[in-house]
């Protein structure tokens, strides 16, 4: 309720999907419901879980990891973490590794402007540079493993040496409606099926 555009987008939505309520507390998603009920009562609701997986869960079990997740969601989307520090967790690692202390150019750059980032490391941007210093960065962190959450294959942009696997999570709905059905019903409702 405080973020622009999201606040703008939660109150003129038709639909809200309230995700990760397998992993989020019941006081927080009853927050959320409040907000609902309260800035946008119209809205149909649908609740939905969203179950990590990685592509190679030994690459993560007893090893120190460095967890490289979306820029923006660690900066500007105020969160500290996001699916591979979930996934670490989840699956079994020994450490977590600070990248802070070994950021270089773009990457040191950031942690100076959002100095509230947490032990993850931030892909910022895919310009050259950019990847250019997320590389040296990802080269320069004393780790076992590379834990990926960022939303695109980072390694099809970036090298990375070391051993890695992707985190991956899908939508999956509780209940009905789910959105199958509220887009159907849309698209009868406009004669467009």
């Amino acid at each position: 309720m405080t973020y622009y555009p999201g606040e703008v987008n939660f109150r003129s939505a038709d639909v809200i999907v309230i995700n990760k309520i397998d992993s989020a507390s019941p006081e927080d998603i009853e927050t959320v419901r409040h907000n609902i009920e309260k800035a946008n009562p119209n809205a149909i609701v649908v609740d939905a879980a969203s179950p990590i997986t990685v592509d190679d869960p030994s690459v993560i079990k007893g090893k120190r990891v460095l967890i490289i997740e979306d820029g923006p969601t660690l900066t500007h989307g105020g969160m500290k973490i996001g699916a591979g520090y979930v996934a670490a967790k989840k699956f079994g690692a020994a450490e977590i590794t600070d990248p802070k202390p070994y950021a270089v150019g773009t990457i040191a750059d950031t942690y100076k402007k959002y100095p509230d980032t947490g032990i993850i490391l931030p892909a910022m941007g895919y310009s050259e540079q950019q990847i250019k210093d997320l590389e040296k960065t990802i080269e320069n962190v004393p780790c076992d493993a590379v834990v990926i959450g960022t939303p695109i294959d980072l390694k099809r942009v970036a090298k990375i040496d070391k051993p890695s696997t992707r985190v991956r999570y899908e939508l999956d709905e509780i209940g009905k409606p789910d959105l199958e059905d509220i887009i159907t019903d849309f698209l009868k409702r406009k004669n467009l099926v």
